[in-house]
């Protein structure tokens, strides 16, 4: 059976810290896209270019908003952090790639420190799991 696999997480105590950062992060990013449109959604996508900015700003929202209640309880965690991946990836190559060119490394590296810590974080959630104290811990018998 596959959902086993996926709920499987280690017995870290620690790991709910990541899943606190990333999860509050993300379900708060994804409110924001519905109560700022302008500047958290449509408007932002329309800004730097992307097509269907409306069904955009929505979907991403729905999405971190749907991704972070499941990290942040622990649910289906290592599922729930391939779309924040994804997220990640495209906020860093649509808005950090003419930072880079425009004013350099370093400006680049400041303006994208919480996209790489999101990034990186749903990154660690995707190997190890939601931790010890997690409703996949629960709903297994033992962690790996």
């Amino acid at each position: 059976m596959i959902l086993p696999r996926i709920i499987m997480t280690d017995l870290s105590k620690t790991t709910v810290l990541i899943r606190l950062m990333v999860g509050m992060v993300f379900l708060s990013e994804g409110i924001q896209k519905f109560l700022f449109p302008a500047i958290r959604g449509a408007g932002r996508f329309e800004k730097i270019g992307l097509p269907s900015p409306e069904f955009l700003g929505s979907f991403v929202g729905t999405f971190e908003i749907v991704c972070g209640i499941l990290i942040l309880i622990g649910f289906l965690t290592r599922l729930a952090s391939i779309p924040l991946i994804i997220i990640m990836l495209v906020a860093i190559a649509t808005t950090k790639s003419e930072v880079l060119a425009e004013k350099g490394f370093w400006e680049m590296m400041h303006g994208s420190r919480t996209d790489w810590a999101m990034l990186l974080g749903s990154i660690f959630l995707l190997i190890k799991g939601a931790g010890l104290w997690s409703v996949d811990k629960t709903l297994t018998k033992n962690g790996a």
